[in-house]
């Protein structure tokens, strides 16, 4: 078997976005994607292992697509079939190892922000191959230490995590992690200058998962990558726009769609609401809507206008609005408040500053006052 694509992440949004594109995109043409995919567990999670055995029995999973597209109600049931191999970090990690000095071209990961962790317990003793290193920059740094020892050619990863310039943040760990290791300044400048790290955002609300593996999703999709000199991409697809300005597909993210989420959570857990609330419960809620309404009027789209992007950002709501009313999906509240406080700081804080930076002239009351709550 000879996978050019290799993911860390086994979660339903990597099957309902980058696995999804790279099966849809074989699918109408095989030469529009690289190949097909192994994914990795590195956790030790009793659902995560369930989807690999699900993988390595089926070889396929459904990913169904269920929303609106302006007047249109889609529904659909795709079945995936690009991954063909799926591993477990602790248990095949020589064979892992032997994948990426061959046949590896492209690592994605969606890994979570713990993902980036660094541990004490990841020490050079790890080059050797013979225990799995804890943390993912620790597994990447011997991954692709034996690739560069091999003398095998630089690759491009991409990862997904929701974490501002991912790639530069993950490429920068992995350098500290080499260097801390003593493995010497010829690695370093392989890791720094050969292989191409690349920023990306990812948009897509996946909202439940089909047992045992296999993901619900709404139809709209957006994988936004920053070009780069060098770089190989998974495949060709539609939903995949690469750009030089990746910041302005960000900002609108943030500060529109991901403040959105946290100011209806944060409405949510004032009034003690139902526990299955969803995201389109609230929305037809006017205790919920008006103020979430509000803040997104008065608090946020002065901003973008002030930089020149009120219309962008106008038509990215309408889009936004529309993924928030979508009939089909549950998307629970009580999920999206998961680690509230920090998300808070996250998605609020940056349009506040922006505000400032601006000169703006006003007051943000609801933003600033859902920063001051516990």
């Amino acid at each position: 078997m000879s996978n050019p694509i290799l993911q860390f992440g086994t979660s339903r949004f990597l099957q309902a976005h980058v696995d999804f594109f790279v099966a849809e995109a074989a699918g109408r043409d095989p030469a529009k994607a690289l190949g097909k995919i192994t994914v990795v567990q590195t956790t030790s999670s009793a659902d995560s292992r369930a989807r690999v055995e699900a993988l390595r029995a089926a070889g396929r999973y459904p990913v169904r697509i269920r929303g609106r597209r302006g007047d249109e109600t889609v529904d659909t049931l795709v079945e995936c079939d690009s991954i063909t191999e799926a591993l477990h970090a602790n248990d095949d990690w020589p064979l892992l190892i032997e994948r990426v000095k061959r046949d590896v071209k492209v690592i994605v990961s969606n890994t979570a922000d713990a993902g980036y962790a660094l541990f004490d317990e990841d020490t050079a003793d790890l080059l050797d191959g013979r225990r799995t290193p804890r943390g993912f920059a620790a597994k990447l740094a011997v991954l692709l230490h034996a690739r560069f020892r091999a003398g095998a050619a630089a690759m491009t990863l991409l990862p997904c995590e929701l974490v501002s310039r991912n790639g530069d943040t993950l490429r920068d760990l992995v350098i500290d992690v080499a260097r801390g290791w003593n493995v010497g300044e010829s690695f370093v400048g392989y890791l720094a200058k050969d292989c191409v790290w690349v920023n990306s955002l990812v948009d897509r609300i996946v909202s439940e998962p089909i047992q045992p593996v296999g993901a619900i999703a709404e139809p709209y999709a957006l994988w936004a990558i920053e070009r780069q000199a060098g770089m190989v991409l998974p495949c060709e697809h539609e939903d995949i726009v690469v750009t030089d300005d990746l910041a302005h597909y960000e900002r609108l993210k943030l500060l529109l769609l991901n403040l959105g989420h946290t100011m209806l959570a944060d409405i949510w857990r004032t009034r003690d609401g139902s526990p299955d609330m969803t995201v389109l419960d609230a929305m037809r809620d006017s205790a919920y809507r008006e103020p979430l309404e509000a803040t997104w009027r008065d608090e946020v789209l002065p901003v973008f206008a002030a930089l020149g992007q009120r219309d962008v950002a106008t038509d990215y709501l309408a889009s936004v609005r529309e993924r928030f009313e979508n009939p089909f999906l549950v998307h629970r509240l009580a999920d999206i408040a998961r680690n509230h406080g920090e998300k808070k700081v996250r998605r609020f804080r940056p349009v506040i500053d922006l505000a400032r930076e601006l000169n703006l002239d006003i007051e943000q009351k609801r933003l600033r006052g859902a920063l001051e709550t516990a």
